[in-house]
Order: C-alpha cells, then structure tokens, then sequence
C-alpha cells in the first residue's frame, strides 16, 4: 500500500497541465439556459422537419448558403442563433419558429 505521500504525487503527476473549464462551462449553461433550451426546441422541429423531407444537413446547408458544419453546431441545439438564421430555417424548411403567439406569450411577460 502507497504512502499518502506516494498518493498525492501520484495525484500531481495526473493532474492537468491546463485547468479545466468545467465550471466556466456550467455557469455559462446556467446563465443562458432560456436560450440554450429554445435553440434545442429549434433543433429538434429541424430534425423532425429533415427527416420528413428525407433532407441531410449538406442540402440544408446548400439551400440556406452556410456550410455543412454550421448547420451541424445548430442541430446539436447550442447555437445562438441570429434572426437571419432564423428566418433562413422558416423559409428553407418551411416552418414556424417565430410565431405571432410565441412574440404575444414573451410580451406578457414582459409587461407582467
């Protein structure tokens, strides 16, 4: 059996020379989860809508003038989107992400 002092050099030995930036990444997710979550529900109606139209993301990508790889970061729901991008998803997709209820439900709140 190691000595505590055989242990905690083998710990050091271990450990990372750059810190990890777990709690940088979990304080991020929590201070933006509205958003995080709404990007998910965007991802999710595109993977659905994709898949009825037997669409890959490289035709997506081709029809809305963005590579393959940005459509990816969207469809992992972790993606910010800007309303350009928004609107490109609607017109590509043909579905309703901003929809007149969704503008009205975010007003009341905000005038509660």
């Amino acid at each position: 059996m190691k000595t505590r002092d055989e242990q905690i050099k083998r710990l050091e030995e271990l450990r990372a020379e750059v810190p990890s930036k777990w709690r940088e990444n979990a304080e991020l997710r929590v201070a933006n989860r509205e958003w995080i979550r709404e990007s998910q529900r965007i991802a999710t109606a595109m993977l659905v809508r994709m898949d009825a139209m037997g669409m890959r993301q490289g035709d997506l990508a081709k029809l809305m003038g963005v590579s393959q790889q940005y459509i990816s970061k969207i469809l992992r729901g972790k993606e910010n989107l800007t309303l350009t991008t928004i609107v490109k998803i609607e017109e590509t997709l043909n579905l309703e992400i901003l929809s007149h209820s969704h503008i009205e439900s975010e007003r009341c709140k905000c005038s509660v």
